[in-house]
């Protein structure tokens, strides 16, 4: 490639994680909404696993308490396909 031409910038298919408590059941319902724990934001889905992985095992002890990756690219660009 030539030093003249710029890479293109990578896409950014941010996710987010957050997590707390949540009710009994099959419905994913917090318990408290001032008590979600709002991790971060992250660039692509392995850094946001890795993320998840790391609270949700220093949780694993409380039942109620649920970690999740939301996929923010999804919410932001509904008609892309990928």
């Amino acid at each position: 490639m030539s030093k003249d031409k710029k890479a293109e910038p990578k896409q950014q298919l941010l996710h987010l994680v957050l997590g707390g408590e949540v009710e009994k059941g099959d419905d994913i319902v917090f318990k408290d909404l001032d008590a979600v724990d709002l991790v971060g934001v992250y660039p692509n889905y392995a850094a946001a696993q890795a993320a998840w992985k790391q609270k949700a095992q220093l949780t694993v002890d409380n039942a109620e308490m649920r970690y999740f990756v939301v996929h923010l690219h999804r919410l932001l660009n509904p008609d892309d396909d990928e």
